[in-house]
């Protein structure tokens, strides 16, 4: 076996041992899937119904950040060397930046600022789940605009989202003291606070922060302290979005939860999953550590629901749209998208929708990138070597 692929493998190994399975068994719960895909961006499905656009996405050591001790043997793979990748439908590279020595890169996407086209990214040093780092924009040529962090709080990996009048939505991470004892820890404990930061791009300026700690008990965590970290990390924010109204939509993954969070005052308005759920769930609407929350209309929130965190698994992953009707304050399931595969992400993924009316699923540590049209037919599947925490449709590339 080549050498390039012998190390692909290694790692492979490497990951799977690193997350808890459960035991085997008839009665066993289901098992993440394998989170190592194809020596390189390979293309299996692509119809004519797919959109002819692009796909941007991350690769690089932030898709195995929640088995922090792999990175090591991930450092020495090609295929894991950190990268924001632009591919056209084929599975062709058309663009790529590398950053510097010792950073990492991940949530690549395009975007829009101040009416024009622009790159973004987030870069620095991830571990054990999140980032601390800074975010990035370039123009549609890649040369660096603009960077900045959370005020001079380091930004996190997981969210640089920029709305249409020129704010950043973006994650921070606060590691600090805490009285663990309502959760059976320690009195002086340590945790990671996670941060919904709204920041003025053009002064730098920070508008609001939104404090999880602040708002949400503690013993609403659902999991367990990572092994290999001294800090308990009970929220883990994962999204942020603008609601209709203009609040923000924040996705926890472990609480299991989205919740809507008045953009002045910082009360919770709604939410939706976890242990003390506002709105009355119908059938099949049960997700579990999910990502990538936003509102597909005013009245359908889509979500990637990853069903999985490596240690508890509850089935498959899946794409889903969620109707809201706050009058009643009742979801009701739309639509559940699965891959034919029964793919099961243990960490990252996202929903994004393309511009030909289909859906892009980015399959996060089920290292695939897949195409669905409104009616469920899988129109465009590609498998990486390892996952990428989003994927992102368009309908153009850069250009050097």
């Amino acid at each position: 076996m080549p050498r390039f692929r012998t190390r692909l493998y290694t790692a492979a190994a490497l990951l799977a041992a690193m997350v808890t399975f459960a035991p085997g068994g008839a009665d066993a719960a289901p098992l993440p899937s394998f989170p190592i895909g194809a020596p390189r961006f390979t293309v299996d499905v692509h119809s004519a119904a797919a959109d002819p656009g692009y796909i941007y996405y991350s690769s690089g050591l932030s898709a195995a950040a929640v088995v922090p001790r792999a990175s090591r043997v991930l450092a020495s793979i090609p295929a894991a060397a950190s990268a924001n990748i632009v591919v056209d439908k084929s599975g062709r590279e058309v663009w790529r930046y590398t950053p510097p020595p010792g950073q990492d890169v991940s949530n690549f996407r395009p975007q829009t600022y101040q009416g024009r086209r622009v790159l973004t990214w987030w870069q620095g040093d991830s571990r054990s789940g999140h980032g601390s780092g800074a975010d990035f924009i370039a123009d549609e040529h890649g040369h660096i605009i603009e960077t900045f962090d959370a005020g001079g709080h380091p930004s996190d990996v997981h969210e640089f989202r920029i709305t249409p009048d020129g704010r950043a939505l973006i994650t921070s991470y606060r590691r600090r003291q805490a009285d663990l004892s309502a959760i059976g820890g320690p009195k002086d404990g340590k945790m990671f606070d996670t941060v919904a930061a709204v920041v003025d791009i053009a002064t730098k300026r920070v508008l609001s922060e939104w404090s999880a700690a602040a708002h949400v008990p503690l013993a609403d965590s659902i999991s367990p302290k990572m092994p290999g970290t001294d800090a308990y990390d009970p929220y883990h924010m994962n999204s942020i979005a603008l609601s209709p109204d203009g609040n923000l939509l924040i996705s926890m993954r472990n609480t299991a939860a989205v919740y809507e969070v008045d953009i002045h005052t910082g009360k919770i308005l709604w939410q939706l999953g976890g242990k003390h759920p506002t709105l009355t769930a119908g059938p099949g609407v049960d997700f579990a550590f999910q990502h990538d929350a936003e509102f597909a209309d005013p009245a359908t929130l889509r979500l990637f629901n990853n069903n999985s965190s490596g240690t508890q698994t509850r089935g498959p992953s899946g794409a889903q749209w969620i109707h809201l009707d706050l009058a009643a304050r009742r979801a009701t399931l739309v639509r559940n998208q699965i891959h034919p595969e029964g793919l099961t992400a243990f960490a990252m993924g996202s929903v994004q929708p393309t511009p030909n009316g289909n859906t892009l699923v980015g399959w996060g540590m089920a290292p695939h990138i897949s195409e669905f049209t409104p009616t469920g037919r899988m129109v465009f599947d590609a498998r990486l070597p390892l996952g990428s925490y989003r994927a992102f449709p368009s309908t153009w590339a850069p250009t050097t």
